[in-house]
């Protein structure tokens, strides 16, 4: 007989993400709280949930990004936890801050943790303290154009000039000599400070004809971590992924590496005492050396790949481990392929 649970969840997000969210509270027996925007009053996901509050105007400043709008909404309703779906709040410490202090759990890391490895920069840093293989690059952020040019000049061309606060391709420029880094640097500095409110940059060396490899983990922030397999993702159009599956070809050709893959990614979750779902992603060149890139501290969109291969529900793992109703299990059996 399945256990009933009181919990109220409130899902801080809309579209696909929020009914797949929701799917999964109610079949643990939750009530689900949905909020929306103007934009989207007669939305699906609105409909889906047991209940729904309106929290502001379209643009997502007003509303889905807007904290004290969302944490109104979660106390007007008595959500006791609040899940982010992916985008928007979702890697915000802020907002896992205003949730504490507001007295709802949050349905995923902490903010140490996200500060961590969530924010690029202070990730780099993590990883170089532990010994383990990065991207070549700058060390931190870079101050102007200039200095990105005097490091990229150093380690050599063609180099990425990345956003340290960015995703999904924003604030990103391959760069092939010296005398277009300035130019490239602020415009995609301007472009991530539109963007994602943070204009920093640094500097990344950039890897030819690379494999881009995702692991899955999960934590149950105390140091404990398992592992869900990899996603390979290198068919992508302007940095955005078009092509998700799992295994990863490449791997299928480096066994040895797959090993050693999930032994770093399982290193660097316990490290942080990780809790919840989140993925490493790292880049793999042709003869199987692999390097770090980052760690997105939240459910990817991609996550149903993995769930179909291991015949997992991360969301209900993520739900069970804020209600303190999850032991971490053995690391999953893969089965079949999955794209």
């Amino acid at each position: 007989m399945q256990k009933t649970f009181t919990h109220k969840v409130l899902i801080a997000n809309r579209g696909e993400i929020a009914i797949r969210v929701a799917r999964t509270a109610k079949a643990l027996g939750l009530k689900t709280v949905a909020v929306y925007s103007e934009a989207d009053r007669f939305s699906e996901h609105a409909r889906y949930c047991d209940e729904a509050y309106f929290i502001g105007g379209p643009a997502p400043k007003d509303s889905y990004i807007n904290v004290d709008h969302v944490i109104a909404a979660a106390k007007k309703s008595g959500a006791t936890l609040i899940h982010p779906g992916y985008g928007f709040l979702s890697e915000r410490p802020h907002f896992v801050e205003a949730c504490h202090a507001a007295g709802i759990t949050f349905v995923g890391p902490t903010a140490e943790s996200m500060r961590l490895m969530g924010d690029k920069i202070t990730a780099r840093k993590t990883i170089d303290d532990l010994g383990l293989p990065r991207v070549p690059g700058s060390p931190g952020a870079v101050k102007d154009g200039k200095e990105a040019q005097t490091f990229a000049d150093k380690i050599g061309y063609p180099v990425l000039l990345k956003a340290a606060a960015g995703g999904g391709g924003k604030g990103m420029r391959r760069v092939d000599q010296s005398s277009e880094v300035v130019s490239a640097f602020e415009s995609a500095s301007r472009e991530s400070l539109a963007a994602f409110g943070d204009g920093s940059m640094y500097v990344e060396k950039l890897i030819l004809e690379p494999h881009h490899v995702e692991i899955q983990v999960f934590g149950d922030g105390r140091g404990g971590a398992v592992h869900l397999g990899e996603r390979e993702c290198s068919i992508q159009r302007r940095h955005q992924k078009v092509w998700e599956e799992s295994p990863a070809p490449i791997l299928e050709i480096h066994p040895n590496t797959r090993a050693r893959m999930f032994d770093t990614a399982l290193k660097i979750t316990s490290h942080v005492n990780y809790a919840g779902a989140g993925t490493l992603e790292f880049i793999v060149d042709g003869d199987g050396n692999f390097y770090f890139l980052e760690m997105n501290t939240r459910l990817q969109v991609e996550h149903p790949v993995t769930e179909w291969v291991t015949g997992t529900d991360l969301v209900a793992w993520q739900l069970k481990l804020a209600m303190g109703e999850f032991t971490l299990p053995k690391i999953p059996e893969r089965r079949g392929a999955s794209i």
